[in-house]
């Protein structure tokens, strides 16, 4: 019961993940990774590993293609797996076992792949791509969260309501340049995840300065920080 996209941005090179699903904490199975290298998402029944070993065969020099096939090819239990996955060229591969849950798809396009499984409608990944193609111009990020906006609001998301969502994007540092997850919600965990981005994004270039410039970061903000 989950959709998600990846996505590169051919200007930074940024690659990430916008995910939400009607389980709990889908950001800390379901997204990875890596700088430099790719993203992937394994979902439906999601066995998280995929997402590393995928990773670790594109960075050994294996297009996404060759990696998911590499990876997949005679895994026990494949056929519960949906994974999709991005290289940093922006070469898309994708993965669906015959007993992926209920209505599912995938779409490609450019520098992007969608995918989702117990859906109302199979055109949700289609929706997906075509907003991350027309909104070129705002950072990955951004675009990441409008795509899944726009499959979970124009009404072909999932069957059921979503309870988890995250935004998982990688630059050139080792650890991620955004990493927002909603564990849980009741009702709208993509709204929340919304708002959680609105308060990151300002601060967001401020934590990459003190990591690497402690000596320039503006004030922390806390009480006896002078």
């Amino acid at each position: 019961m989950t959709f998600a996209i990846a996505g590169l941005c051919s200007k930074t090179k940024q690659l990430g993940i916008a995910i939400t699903t009607s389980s709990i904490a889908v950001g800390s199975r379901c997204p990875w990774v890596r700088p430099g290298v790719g993203a992937v998402s394994s979902q439906n029944v999601t066995l998280p590993s995929i997402g590393n070993m995928v990773l670790d065969k594109i960075e050994a020099g294996s297009s996404a293609s060759k990696a998911l096939g590499s990876v997949m090819k005679g895994m026990e239990y494949s056929e519960y797996r949906q994974v999709i996955a991005i290289d940093a060229n922006g070469t898309t591969s994708h993965f669906s076992g015959e007993l992926t849950l209920g209505i599912n798809g995938v779409f490609s396009g450019d520098n992007c792949i969608a995918a989702g499984n117990l859906l109302q409608s199979r055109k949700l990944p289609d929706v997906m791509v075509k907003t991350f193609e027309k909104d070129s111009s705002s950072p990955l990020p951004e675009r990441l969260l409008k795509s899944l906006e726009s499959g979970l609001y124009i009404g072909c998301g999932e069957m059921g309501p979503t309870h988890s969502a995250a935004l998982l994007v990688t630059h050139i540092e080792q650890w991620p340049l955004v990493d927002l997850r909603v564990d849980w919600h009741d009702i709208d965990p993509v709204k929340k995840l919304r708002k959680l981005w609105a308060d990151y994004e300002p601060q967001m270039m401020d934590y990459i300065l003190r990591a690497k410039y402690p000596v320039q970061a503006p004030s922390y903000g806390v009480p006896g920080d002078e």
